[in-house]
């Protein structure tokens, strides 16, 4: 099945998006946790158990600030190099949260999706996916997407080759943005407006590749468990004093605020 793109989602390279003081697309990469752990003497999942209580309270402040797509990168294609014990308990966690998070998302008016190469996880975890998504499928506030088994080179990869048997008779120079983008994994959001990493570290680590090419990029020490609604407010405080340009001189933006 051709997935469809919203009109309002055309990419960033094509069209110059509107602009507001809260960003309409955030997207998080949440590291640190592990570090957040040893620093206190204890085992790295015991920081993965803490980040998800942060989960919580930046996807409550997210829906009450406005925002109306929060993108979570919780588990990269390559996290499967990290120890076996760390992996066992996160798959553990990322169970536990979908069996017992998703009844709060849905009081709480959120839609739940998730987004990577989902035929790597075992079959209860996937069971459950769908049991989530078709439970939220309904709410009308906050876009909450989590990014697991999830790469940016793997998105534009599974995107052009859906792309390519979707159009069978197409030609090489027949493959533009407007045919390839409904087949990315998240073409039924805007492209992020601001992302924010946690934990120190500048880069954006194969996450949503494609889709972050006019993103502002924020980064922050802190750890992803000490990363608090105070924390966000600053990250967006920060995002409100940059000059969105989208390829234009700051002349024209200032023409165009007229």
């Amino acid at each position: 099945m051709v997935k469809k793109t919203n009109p309002s989602h055309i990419s960033t390279t094509l069209a110059v998006p509107d602009v507001a003081s809260i960003p309409k697309h955030l997207a998080i990469i949440m590291d640190g946790n592990g570090r957040w752990a040893t620093k206190r003497f204890l085992p790295r999942v015991a920081g993965h158990s803490q980040g998800l209580n942060t989960v919580r309270e930046i996807v409550k402040e997210c829906g009450d600030l406005g925002v109306e797509y929060l993108t979570l990168f919780a588990f990269s294609s390559e996290n499967w190099r990290r120890p076996a014990e760390e992996v066992g308990f996160l798959m553990k966690l990322f169970l536990t949260a979908l069996e017992k998070e998703v009844s709060r998302l849905d009081k709480n008016n959120v839609r739940l999706r998730v987004v990577g190469d989902l035929t790597k996880f075992d079959q209860q975890i996937q069971e459950r996916v769908v049991q989530a998504e078709e439970k939220t499928a309904h709410n009308t506030g906050l876009n909450l997407t989590i990014a697991a088994n999830y790469g940016g080179r793997w998105d534009m990869l599974q995107a052009v080759s859906a792309c390519l048997k979707a159009n069978p008779n197409i030609t090489p120079d027949g493959v533009t943005e407007a045919l390839l983008t409904p087949h990315l994994s998240m073409s039924y959001a805007p492209e992020p407006d601001l992302f924010i990493r946690t934990g120190g570290e500048q880069r954006i680590s194969n996450f949503l590749l494609w889709q972050l090419a006019y993103t502002e990029l924020y980064f922050t020490d802190l750890l992803w468990p000490d990363f608090d609604v105070k924390a966000l407010q600053a990250s967006f405080a920060w995002y409100r004093e940059r000059e969105r340009r989208f390829g234009r001189t700051s002349a024209q933006v200032i023409d165009a605020e007229k």
